[in-house]
């Protein structure tokens, strides 16, 4: 395959959610699969609701996933680029003007529904003379600027769809210009995938409408377009779409849950193909063998719960040494006995007191007589790996109890609950003195 660039343009109008995030891993992964690289554009022309501080939010969580970029560019600082695309394509006879209002396009339509007929825009201002466009204006009426679509048929390969075509008739001819000036997103998109070499344009399929027009209009400016993939949108659990109004799943709110980014990375390359997410790989590793056919054309849903799930497996496989190089301040043993009780990182602040810090042992009164013996019975230390299963073996002897009966009662008293991490490694990180005093009653 010839040099892969792709581009990742969102719009800093919101911070990322899982659904652009998904576009951009795929892009990211397609490109280094193919030794290619990406392109930051900021689609940021909607000066009303874009700000700064979302494109800075945009940045931060692409590079907390590890994504990275080569160039980074901003549409609304291309508008002069973007007016002469204009000029070139009135002056080609590919733009006109018109000068209907919304109302009189929406009372067309309706009549062209009734009459079962698609609502197509029947290129009234295409007719209009000199003079009418000149007495229209002079009521105070601006044009807005329609592209003249070649009534065509055609046709891409789809590289994650496979064959498309759309013919030209059957379409629009699309609004590229507002009657203020501004451009609507269609022909900027094109001009900067043009004058950035961009080679593959991977998107999500609600873009597959606008893809024919786009090539047009690429065309129409002496151009090749590009080749495009267009997959299917992720849902929610639920079956909803995804959009920048689901905060809890936006990378922002994610990060702050514990969410690893590696689980989010697998789990959206994965996502709609059929293969199981591995979060132990890394990017690269993710983007070896990256194929867009894999993805089937069903929408997949997203349950936050396998980011959760994901995350954990990735506490479970970190050593001592990686959890140091993540600021996790325990000794490897205790680390190594609390890891596989993690679900996100928050739990440690659970975990933690019960070796490090003072807990209140809980102890039912019928359970009173057994932890006394069990307190009598404590061994002496040095403690060890075997020290739990010696003493409890010893308590079961003395008092009768076994399974749950046994070792439920003793878990409470020694960390305050009834769930948390294999006791024959806690039992020597706890230690003898405090073990005995929680034994007692005692808060230790």
């Amino acid at each position: 395959m010839s040099s892969v660039l792709v581009r990742f343009a969102p719009s800093p109008t919101g911070r990322l959610h899982l659904g652009n995030a998904r576009v951009a891993v795929l892009n990211w992964l397609f490109a280094h699969a193919h030794g290619g690289a990406m392109v930051l554009r900021l689609d940021d022309t909607d000066i009303a609701r874009g700000t700064a501080e979302f494109a800075q939010a945009i940045r931060d969580d692409l590079l907390w996933l590890g994504l990275t970029w080569t160039r980074e560019e901003s549409q609304l600082a291309r508008a002069a680029r973007h007016a002469e695309a204009v000029d070139q394509l009135k002056a080609a006879g590919r733009l006109y003007a018109c000068y209907e209002t919304p109302e009189e396009l929406e009372y067309r339509r309706r009549r062209q529904r009734a009459q079962g007929l698609p609502p197509i825009y029947d290129r009234a201002g295409l007719a209009l003379s000199a003079a009418e466009r000149a007495a229209l204006e002079a009521e105070g009426r601006k044009p807005h600027w329609r592209f003249r679509l070649d009534h065509e048929e055609t046709s891409w390969l789809d590289l994650a769809r496979g064959p498309c075509h759309a013919h030209g008739g059957h379409l629009s001819d699309p609004v590229l210009v507002r009657e203020d000036g501004s451009l609507l997103y269609t022909l900027p998109s094109v001009v900067d995938d043009i004058d950035f070499a961009i080679s593959h344009v991977i998107r999500g399929e609600d873009h597959v409408v606008n893809t024919a027009v786009q090539i047009q209009i690429c065309r129409a400016l002496g151009a090749e377009p590009p080749h495009y993939a267009h997959l299917p949108l992720v849902l929610t659990a639920e079956g909803g779409g995804l959009s920048k109004r689901d905060n809890a799943l936006s990378l922002g709110d994610l990060r702050a849950q514990g969410i690893e980014p590696a689980a989010i990375n697998a789990l959206l390359a994965a996502l709609g193909t059929a293969e199981a997410p591995d979060p132990l790989k890394s990017l690269d590793e993710l983007a070896q063998g990256f194929r867009l056919d894999a993805f089937g054309r069903a929408a997949p849903r997203l349950d936050p719960a396998d980011l959760v799930r994901l995350s954990a497996r990735i506490y479970h496989a970190l050593s001592p040494s990686e959890a140091r190089a993540r600021g996790i301040a325990v000794s490897d043993a205790l680390w190594l006995a609390l890891r596989a009780n993690l679900t996100t990182l928050s739990d440690l602040d659970e975990l933690l007191p019960v070796v490090e810090g003072e807990i209140t042992p809980l102890i039912a009164e019928e359970d009173r007589a057994m932890i006394d013996e069990a307190a009598r019975l404590l061994p002496e230390t040095p403690w060890d790996a075997t020290t739990w299963a010696t003493w409890t073996a010893a308590v079961k002897t003395a008092t009768g109890r076994k399974g749950k009966g046994l070792f439920m009662p003793l878990r409470r008293a020694l960390t305050g609950v009834d769930h948390g991490p294999e006791l024959a490694a806690l039992l020597p990180l706890i230690g003898r003195d405090k073990a005995l005093a929680r034994l007692r009653g005692e808060k230790a």
